[in-house]
């Protein structure tokens, strides 16, 4: 559990010591979890400042909220030996699963991603701060630029939760969120939400000042810090988010990628087939988290249930990711790659479970008192990989009509997460998500689903190559989050099913809907910050 506080410390508390910090012991195999350590504290006179920015990254993930919004989970009613507990696990699990405003406050919560988010960005002013009141010397010029990413990425973070998808079209009127600057001075700050505008220019803004400046020599373990790599990967991203009408900042989106990739992408890919020949379970999610693993950009620590939840555990088996998503639409569905035969990591279901799962992230425990076997649960996340950005170049080039560049991306995927070592063609999609393939119903799913975006779609060869990237990405992706963004930014159609049966196979009925335009695609802020003054979201 998070401790309550008041919303003006929230933002604005230098947080020098991070409630968990890095030398905690985590109980794993690997020596990432076994020292989890911060190496930047070995440069002397500075290392007050290079301490502090350990807790300018979030300490709480959004992987677990996001998923349970999205069309990855359905409401499994399984027989009546469900017990309330295997059902929803949590509060939060049902809540969000059911697209209610969440009033859960634990780990995984609005309540903990607000309250780590800013944090984190408290911590990074904080170091600007410090450099600032040094006269802004050279030698802290990589400090400087990992506190911009980090202060940047804290609040892309906050606005992909609590705000719309970002519109040229509407953005000017729509919520954003507080943008934070500075540390504050003051006992009780006033603070205003601004527009979604707003919001992003600031993380550009920070993001274009700090990217610059990083600098791998400063780390004997990059991965665990903005390296380079890791922020071109999330300027990558942001930028493909932040679309304009003219597309030019699509252009910088394949820019920066293109410089994390290198020249020779297909050898920054994960070892998909060579993951995939491990025992499920811990062998498999050690490895995928492998800081030597050249496809994980950032590695970062963050505390969170959602292991436990999706995981092939017997709680929380009513609201999952079951067989009838995954074998339509999903890791078990079929793509332009072929079959789930042809995709080299295998999901898992449980015997007597509706949960398909995915092996990638496993639950660790941080203890605070191991005498008594008492700590936190952990899980170790890779929050940028090669695996999504070659995708989110491929969805860059497709939207500015550069498909060669986009099917070679997508070969590049394909060729890697499966055994289908062909070529990816315009006739192939055509065939997979063309035309003569129906759309998604909820009672008849399909991967194909209705796209929505503020954006005209430049008919049906490059809605087929959307398609495609929304496709992959859900399956490489998936119990990640980044589903829920997707249906954001295109304004895809949800529902919230009941699907009958013990294993999630049976009939099907609607009980939700979540349209385009819904409000509830951005989630409610903490009730606790409402009541501080901060402008709810309209509902």
């Amino acid at each position: 559990m998070i401790a309550m506080t008041k919303i003006n410390k929230i933002l604005s508390y230098a947080l020098v010591c991070c409630c968990f910090a890095a030398t905690h012991i985590l109980q794993s195999c690997d020596k990432y979890l076994d020292v989890l350590p911060d190496n930047r504290a070995e440069l002397n006179s500075d290392d007050n400042i290079t301490e502090l920015l350990t807790n300018a990254y979030p300490l709480t993930s959004y992987f677990m909220l996001a998923e349970l919004f999205s069309d990855n989970t359905d409401h499994c009613i399984g027989s009546t030996s469900y017990t309330a507990f295997n059902n929803s696990g949590t509060t939060l699990h049902e809540e969000a699963s059911t697209w209610q405003d969440i009033h859960d406050k634990n780990q995984d919560s609005p309540y903990a991603i607000w309250e780590s988010c800013y944090k984190s960005i408290a911590a990074a002013n904080n170091v600007l701060t410090a450099i600032d009141n040094l006269g802004n010397p050279a030698r802290l010029k990589a400090q400087r630029g990992e506190a911009l990413l980090c202060r940047a990425y804290c609040h892309f973070i906050l606005g992909n939760i609590f705000c719309m998808a970002y519109s040229t079209k509407t953005c000017d009127q729509t919520l954003g969120m507080p943008y934070m600057r500075s540390a504050e001075t003051t006992v009780s700050p006033t603070y205003q939400r601004g527009t979604l505008a707003e919001l992003y220019r600031n993380i550009a803004a920070d993001i274009e000042e700090g990217l610059p400046l990083i600098d791998d020599n400063l780390y004997k373990v990059p991965k665990y810090h903005f390296n380079k790599k890791a922020a071109l990967a999330f300027a990558a991203r942001f930028y493909l988010y932040y679309m304009q009408d003219d597309k030019s900042n699509l252009d910088k989106s394949i820019a920066y990628a293109t410089q994390a990739l290198t020249a020779s992408p297909s050898d920054m890919m994960r070892d998909w087939k060579a993951l995939g020949a491990l025992s499920a379970g811990s062998a498999q999610y050690n490895a995928f988290i492998d800081a030597s693993q050249k496809a994980n950009l950032l590695i970062i620590s963050a505390n969170s249930y959602w292991t436990w939840i999706y995981g092939p555990t017997a709680v929380a088996k009513g609201y999952c990711h079951c067989t009838r998503i995954s074998d339509a639409e999903t890791i078990n569905s079929t793509g332009f790659w072929g079959s789930k035969e042809k995709v080299h990591v295998k999901a898992t279901q449980v015997s007597g479970s509706p949960k398909i799962t995915f092996y990638k992230m496993g639950q660790y425990v941080e203890y605070t008192d191991i005498v008594n076997g008492k700590g936190y649960p952990k899980m170790i996340v890779p929050a940028f990989t090669t695996d999504a950005l070659i995708l989110d170049r491929a969805e860059a080039y497709a939207l500015k009509g550069d498909y060669a560049n986009a099917y070679q991306d997508l070969t590049t995927w394909m060729n890697a997460f499966t055994a289908n070592a062909g070529t990816v063609t315009a006739a192939q999609l055509k065939t997979t998500y063309g035309s003569g393939k129906p759309y998604y119903t909820p009672t008849a799913p399909t991967p194909k689903k209705r796209l929505n975006p503020d954006f005209a779609i430049s008919g049906e060869e490059q809605e087929n190559l959307i398609h495609a990237v929304l496709h992959a990405r859900r399956v490489t992706t998936l119990h990640e989050g980044l589903r829920w963004f997707d249906v954001k930014r295109y304004g895809i159609e949800i529902y919230r099913r009941n699907v009958d049966g013990i294993l999630g196979d049976g009939n099907i009925s609607v009980f939700d809907t979540m349209k385009k335009d819904d409000p509830r695609r951005a989630i409610q802020l903490p009730p606790y910050v409402i009541n501080a003054g901060i402008t709810a979201n309209p509902r």
